[in-house]
């Protein structure tokens, strides 16, 4: 089972404060520091959110810290167009000596693309965006040095594209897929993805029974794909610990699918979501302040587990 953080900056984050959280979990042995990829937070009056850009403080990371792998849980895929974000990881891929991991997802916060005057298309024509983004992300990824990609889709062409950069890790970076949709997200990640990510909550062994038969319809072996899932924490050494730390997220919705008390609570979720089929665990953390949480899990939780892969 591996472990690995990912920051949900409920209130924003400034990037000093991203840097201590993704090096608290480096020191505490997580496999990996991913961020979410967000440019307003739920409470979206709230004027104390700042956003921070994903790929900027991963760059900044990748030169600050030494071994936690990084990545972003997930790129909506109105952000950044495909060519733009092949190019940005692959140059982070380089910064951080070949720790990076690409998430993506189809986008949903209608709001924070209104408010920064980011198109936000109808569902389908998200799905439909986000399929050809992988297909031009990794085409340009695979295509061998010196040859030129070229891509003709609905929305993006490509017309002999050359001189890109190239990530360090070969064949490529690894791709995460995630979403709880029914069938274009495990589909999507069947075809593209070397991880599934089905999110949080119940249900969870049904969408991953459900994208191990898509695999198998399309011809790839289910095994090929890692499964992950998420899990809000709000560990405690003692149960008023855990209260305190769950006030800060008192009336989220988040709230109702976490894992709130002593190291055992989240242990015995943790064994939860392994047998619904998780291989990987997010621990979805959201006080950006809150540096000793990350190292309470690392020495109470983490251990029974095995080490960082």
């Amino acid at each position: 089972m591996k472990l690995r953080v990912l920051l949900e900056a409920h209130h924003g984050a400034t990037y000093e404060q991203t840097l201590a959280l993704a090096r608290a979990t480096e020191e505490a042995g997580f496999d990996a520091f991913f961020r979410s990829d967000h440019y307003l937070g739920v409470e979206r009056d709230n004027p104390r959110f700042v956003p921070t850009d994903s790929w900027t403080t991963l760059a900044g990371l990748a030169r600050e810290t030494r071994r936690v792998r990084l990545g972003t849980l997930v790129t909506a895929t109105t952000f950044r167009l495909p060519g733009v974000l092949a190019i940005t990881t692959a140059t982070v891929d380089g910064m951080s000596g070949g720790r990076v991991e690409l998430g993506v997802g189809a986008a949903w916060y209608e709001q924070e693309h209104a408010f920064f005057g980011i198109p936000f298309p109808p569902i389908r024509e998200r799905f439909d965006r986000l399929e050809e983004q992988l297909e031009i992300v990794t085409g340009l990824w695979t295509t061998p040095a010196g040859e030129p990609f070229s891509f003709a889709g609905k929305h993006y062409r490509l017309q002999e594209a050359r001189n890109f950069p190239r990530p360090v890790q070969t064949p490529r970076p690894p791709i995460l897929v995630g979403g709880g949709g029914p069938r274009r997200t495990p589909t999507l990640a069947a075809r593209f993805a070397d991880e599934f990510n089905a999110g949080f909550g119940a249900g969870l062994a049904e969408r991953f029974a459900r994208f191990r038969r898509i695999c198998e319809e399309i011809g790839r072996d289910p095994d090929a794909v890692a499964l992950s899932a998420a899990l809000p924490v709000f560990c405690g050494a003692d149960e008023a610990e855990a209260a305190r730390r769950s006030a800060t997220m008192d009336g989220h919705v988040l709230q109702r699918a976490a894992a709130c008390g002593r190291p055992d609570t989240v242990v015995a979720r943790i064994e939860d979501l392994a047998e619904a089929g998780a291989q990987t665990v997010y621990f979805h953390i959201f006080d950006v302040t809150d540096v000793e949480h990350i190292r309470l899990l690392g020495a109470e939780v983490l251990p029974r587990f095995g080490p960082a892969a």
